[in-house]
């Protein structure tokens, strides 16, 4: 199994990439989405082209994880960010619990400057397996304590409960002793300048009143993190899974609609910065989702379909890659989860 797993993270490794250097990596991901979340959208803009039909080049990943045919969110993070699979639950490690290094501590390592954003807590699964090392991904007081002592230098999302319950009243000094500043607003976040770093605490669990947030968050972090040496930004439309989780469609439309705001925002400043690859992608599909005519066939005089759900729960379909930008050519076919993850991490490491 040791060496499915050293060979997953160095299949694929870029072998005839683009000569252009890529300096900035923006990776972004759509909890609980799956094809039918991303062909939904299409329907409901009557298949007028939305920012998916834009993609430079579109590729597959498998999402199971060591343990269990159908992943969770950590373990998906973890392959994502890590270029490893690992166990359900596991953030950051291997399946023995050894530590492996996550795309923001390779660019890190390379000189680039890092950043989370996201719509739920911080502490949450995915943006967690981007900095944290833990076997479990409940462990919210730990998982807090390894993002304040983390080498990210933006992140912005929910999550203040648990810094209040570590911390106290001691939530600011203890930041700032860590060499960040806080914020509790995108208008604050907006009055700082380049290049410091920032954590941004806005809720106190998930970003409530969300509309046009997540675009706006991503606005901000891509301005604090501009910078001749590069950067590594990964956004998390996060809710998408809850609301595949609640089966309601209606629901995940709008957070899906927020979501392709921050694509667009991502895409927009890879045409102006042409050393950016821009990645989007889930991290597993929630609810099953399909999308059907009814008993009798174009049922719904405007749609002429029905979207009905499988389950409450993940399931194990494979997820489209969206690629945009420098070197998207380069990522092709199907592919593992974590393959993708070490592709992303060879790339920042160039």
């Amino acid at each position: 199994m040791r060496k499915i797993l050293l060979a997953i993270s160095t299949l694929f490794i870029i072998s005839n990439l683009s000569a252009q250097e890529i300096k900035n990596i923006i990776f972004l991901i759509g909890d609980g989405m799956g094809l039918a979340s991303a062909s939904m959208m299409q329907v409901e803009n009557n298949y007028d082209p939305t920012i998916f039909d834009s993609a430079d080049n579109i590729a597959l990943q498998k999402t199971y994880s060591m343990d269990n045919r159908v992943t969770d969110s950590a373990a998906s993070g973890t392959a994502l960010a890590t270029g490893y699979k690992t166990n359900n639950t596991y953030l950051g490690v291997l399946a023995d619990g050894t530590p492996v290094e996550s795309l923001m501590e390779v660019a890190k390592r390379e000189g680039k400057r890092t950043g989370i954003v996201v719509t739920t807590y911080l502490q949450h699964a995915t943006p967690a397996a981007f900095y944290a090392h833990i076997n479990s991904r409940h462990e919210y007081l730990a998982i807090t304590e390894q993002l304040v002592g983390s080498n990210l230098d933006i992140a912005i999302g929910g999550g203040m409960a648990f810094f209040e319950e570590r911390y106290k009243e001691n939530v600011e000094e203890t930041l700032k002793n860590n060499g960040f500043t806080l914020a509790k607003s995108l208008d604050e976040v907006a009055s700082i300048e380049p290049n410091k770093r920032v954590l941004a605490l806005l809720a106190d669990k998930e970003i409530e009143n969300r509309s046009g947030y997540l675009a706006n968050a991503t606005r901000e972090a891509l301005r604090l993190l501009d910078n001749e040496e590069g950067f590594a930004l990964m956004v998390e439309g996060s809710l998408i899974d809850g609301m595949g989780h609640a089966n309601d469609a209606k629901a995940q439309q709008g957070e899906m609609r927020d979501f392709m705001e921050a694509i667009e925002v991502a895409v927009d400043f890879a045409k102006h910065h042409p050393d950016t690859l821009v990645v989007v992608t889930g991290d597993h599909e929630t609810g099953g989702l399909s999308i059907v005519s009814c008993d009798a066939d174009f049922c719904l005089s405007e749609q002429g379909v029905e979207y009905r759900w499988t389950t409450k729960g993940h399931s194990g379909t494979m997820l489209p890659i969206y690629l945009y930008g420098t070197a998207a050519e380069n990522i092709n076919g199907i592919m593992e989860n974590a393959e993708l993850g070490a592709k992303l991490k060879e790339l920042i490491s160039k």
